[in-house]
């Protein structure tokens, strides 16, 4: 097998109609089956939701699309997973500081395939070009090829639908999508809602010489007010063999049409890295205001592979990142960096997990927040967890926050779990407004103070935007937080 194969899902989705009672039978049917195998599996040890929202949610994901034979046993233990987890409310430590009221209180709808019409838009990032030679397009959640580009890989690199795979591949990719570990709530609805799987399969010993782009947009919302919130749910599996090396970039964005409507976008990546492999992460994030973003990365690391992850997000009412990762033997190198910048009524929210289990692994974890606005909040949870066996470890990390109005609010908490008694491992937190000698000295040289804020608070993020391995990415995001963080009507003045 060699080359590209990139195909559009051959399927549409199921739409109820309520005028026929043999179609809502079938309905009634399918979602009772489901229940009931979910008590025969737990033998009552785990309880249904008695939830009517769940429970609605659940039938409305069952019921949005079929599913194909490969994403049987995703779709149940999902299914399993989703009707057994409680909606979660700040009561719950991940969820304390995360108001998720305004995703209950509405209406919840399957992004549907879009039509022709829409695939003709033309993403924020389509002039990324000659730098992404294979740009992979997703809209409202669905793999569109018309949208993705073609690109020559070496012999046996896979990007594309696991409903194409066939062989060894397949079956490979099969039995880490059946093993790998689940998170929470949000992890099972997009398990039971996920139109496709995207695989990115890189066989042993290939260095993929190209990025894969992966663009994320999202052209159905609803309008402030309206009740109605499209879900989107790509779902994507990386798979790089024994001292394989590929690069992926994601971006989520939007339409300019829709850049101030409520939509929620509910994605998954999940990252396997063999004995001696290699993975550079980009993640930009940088949807309407109005929208939910919650993403989960799950990543497993072999022995002496790395992962690099730069990540910035300015967009989304809420956005929420959980990124869990475990490194799984000696020698294995984990780096991730990462900016939030909040200029509204917004919640970045980073929940990040770090397990070290084998000898000699070294982590670095660098996170910085920016907040802007009076209601804006940011929150890290950023867990690192150091067990018996990984003596000679070298962790450290460090949060730093900018508060530039007096309510803004983070809340952060670092934490550093160390069982083994052999490593070197640190931690620390800051949070502050600009220092005062640091303006003192920009209006010593006759640059005024307004000036002086707006270079230091750029200068703050420049450190992580300047991690991305690519100039076009680097460039698209600085234009974008300049744009931010210049005064205009709908944001306070810095």
């Amino acid at each position: 097998m060699s080359g590209i194969a990139l195909t559009p899902t051959a399927f549409n989705p199921i739409i109820p109609s309520s005028s026929s009672s043999c179609s809502s039978s079938l309905k009634s049917h399918k979602f009772i089956k489901t229940r009931t195998k979910l008590t025969q599996f737990n033998n009552n040890a785990i309880s249904i939701s008695s939830d009517p929202f769940l429970l609605n949610l659940a039938e409305t994901l069952e019921d949005s699309i079929p599913t194909p034979q490969p994403l049987q046993n995703l779709r149940e233990a999902s299914s399993e997973s989703l009707l057994s987890t409680p909606w979660p409310s700040r009561r719950d430590e991940p969820f304390r500081f995360t108001d998720l009221s305004f995703l209950r209180s509405s209406h919840i709808l399957p992004a549907p395939i879009p039509t022709t019409t829409t695939t003709t838009v033309t993403p924020p990032f389509s002039d990324d070009d000659d730098q992404f030679p294979c740009h992979i397009s997703f809209i409202d959640g669905h793999f569109i090829n018309s949208m993705s580009k073609n690109l020559e890989f070496p012999d046996g690199v896979y990007v594309g639908s696991l409903l194409n795979l066939s062989g060894k591949v397949a079956e490979r990719v099969l039995e880490l999508v059946s093993g790998l570990d689940g998170g929470d709530l949000f992890w099972s609805i997009n398990g039971m809602a996920a139109p496709d799987l995207m695989v990115v399969y890189v066989p042993e010993g290939v260095r993929v010489e190209n990025p894969v782009h992966l663009g994320y947009l999202s052209l159905l919302g609803s309008k402030d007010g309206s009740k109605d919130l499209y879900i989107s749910n790509p779902r994507v599996l990386v798979v790089v063999e024994k001292g394989g090396e590929v690069d992926i970039v994601e971006e989520f964005s939007n339409d300019e049409e829709n850049e101030n409507e409520f939509y929620w976008s509910n994605a998954v990546l999940e990252v396997v890295i063999g004995e001696g492999g290699k993975v550079r992460h980009s993640y930009i994030q940088t949807q309407s205001l109005l929208a939910a973003h919650i993403k989960w990365t799950s990543v497993r690391q072999e022995s002496s592979s790395t992962y690099e992850l730069t990540e910035v997000s300015t967009g989304g009412k809420l956005g929420r990142h959980n990124l869990h990762i475990k490194q799984l033997g000696p020698d294995t190198v984990t780096e991730l960096s990462t900016l939030h910048l909040s200029v509204g009524n917004q919640t970045q929210d980073l929940h990040s997990s770090l397990v070290l289990d084998h000898p000699r692994g070294f982590s670095r974890q660098l996170h910085k927040c920016i907040v802007t606005h009076s209601q804006g909040q940011a929150v890290f949870d950023g867990n690192v967890k150091v067990n018996r066996y990984a003596q000679q470890t070298d962790a450290g990390q460090l949060t730093r926050s900018l508060l530039l109005e007096p309510r803004a609010t983070v809340n952060v908490k670092p934490n550093l779990q160390i069982i083994a008694d052999d490593v070197k491992c640190s931690h620390g937190a800051a949070i502050s407004d600009l220092e005062q000698s640091q303006l003192l000295y920009f209006q010593a040289r006759g640059i005024d103070s307004a000036t002086a804020r707006r270079v230091l608070i750029f200068a703050f993020g420049g450190e992580v935007i300047d991690k991305f391995p690519y100039s076009s990415v680097r460039d698209r995001v600085r234009s974008q937080i300049k744009s931010l963080l210049d005064p205009s009507p709908k944001l306070a003045p810095l």
